[in-house]
């Protein structure tokens, strides 16, 4: 069991609960990090009578990413709901199953399986424990008690995009990733429309390296390890092209590009993915201009207060959208003054745009 204090989960409090049957929205923000200190100033809720696991996708529970964002959930649900709260951390695929298993034995109330790489486990365990409810994170489901949870990246990686190619002084951009999965390339393609989409606005051009859609060809670490020299390479390889804006859509790998950027001396910049980086990784925060964020710890969180208070479970599907609040850019903190009035108006031109259909985010 994962052993650290609540951070961003303890500001859940306030929100509203997610509709298990799909339709209600949730919050519009990520609950902003607290200290240790203000959050165990909240009186703990009393213990009741309800389970609530998760099982991560390889890495730790501590990825500064997706992983993270759905522990941050249990921990608020433990916290201000009283759930009972358990966990399997998985270090390689072939524990996907035992870890999944281990939860059922608990008896857990509902469990959660992070990532694409446990769709395909959590389905037959799903599919073998009919009386259980689970929810598959970027995943796909097959059966009633299983409820996939997943997030039009592309939406909030579009506005990433834009303004990327919008600060870069170069006017080259680029991301790459972990593996090629839908759940990855959704933030690729939308940042890369996203830059092009600055381009031919202001008859510019704009270079995205890093990625192709068309072709769906691109750079790609092989897996998600934090940090690893393939991760640093493939961001030199990309500072050597002149991007001297990156967006890694691989987990953490915010040290490898920073180190990749300090040691070039490039004046760069990194786009955060999934979490607030700026805020929960502060060390970064000089090189962060935004983050792309995958709002999972509300979902997470909705979903166990809704069942904790009595709610049927429902399989149907959710999707984090930028209307819905599932998904948004992360504030510009130290680089708002950098970016023009006339920029953050166009952001929200086409934020608006998206919600509406107007606009699409994978053209």
């Amino acid at each position: 069991m994962k052993l650290k204090n609540a951070s961003a989960a303890f500001a859940l409090l306030g929100a509203s609960a997610l509709v298990l049957s799909g339709c209600a929205a949730a919050p519009e923000e990520e609950p902003a990090a607290t200290s240790t200190a203000t959050a165990t100033e909240e009186p703990a809720a009393e213990t009741i009578d309800f389970l609530a696991c998760a099982v991560s996708d390889e890495g730790s529970w501590n990825d500064k990413s997706f992983n993270e964002s759905t522990y941050d959930g249990l921990e608020a649900a433990q916290s201000q709901l009283g759930v009972q709260i358990d966990d399997a951390e998985s270090n390689t695929p072939e524990e996907f199953t035992p870890n999944l298993e281990a939860m059922v034995a608990a008896g857990c109330d509902i469990t959660f399986a992070v990532g694409f790489g446990l769709a395909d486990p959590v389905n037959l365990i799903a599919e073998a424990n009919p009386d259980m409810n689970f929810v598959s994170i970027d995943g796909y489901s097959a059966h009633a008690n299983l409820k996939p949870l997943l997030y039009n990246m592309a939406e909030s990686s579009y506005l990433a995009g834009y303004l990327a190619a919008s600060y870069s002084t170069t006017k080259v951009v680029s991301t790459y990733g972990g593996i090629p999965i839908p759940a990855v390339t959704d933030f690729m393609d939308g940042f890369y429309y996203g830059a092009m989409a600055w381009g031919m606005e202001n008859d510019v051009e704009v270079t995205v390296v890093g990625w192709d859609p068309v072709a769906m060809t691109g750079d790609f670490m092989g897996d998600f390890t934090p940090n690893s020299l393939i991760s640093k390479g493939i961001a030199l390889s990309h500072i050597e092209a002149e991007a001297d804006v990156i967006f890694p859509v691989a987990g953490d790998q915010f040290g490898a590009v920073s180190e990749a950027i300090k040691e070039t001396g490039i004046d760069g910049v990194m786009v955060g993915v999934d979490k607030d980086i700026a805020l929960t990784s502060p060390e970064y925060a000089d090189l962060v201009l935004t983050s792309a964020e995958k709002r999972m710890t509300n979902a997470v969180y909705d979903i166990i207060a809704e069942l904790s208070a009595g709610g049927e479970f429902s399989g149907e599907q959710y999707t984090g959208t930028l209307a819905n609040g599932g998904t948004g850019l992360s504030p510009f903190y130290e680089f708002d003054s950098m970016i023009d009035d006339a920029t953050k108006a166009r952001l929200a031109e086409l934020e608006a745009g998206i919600v509406a259909g107007e606009v699409d985010p994978k053209a």
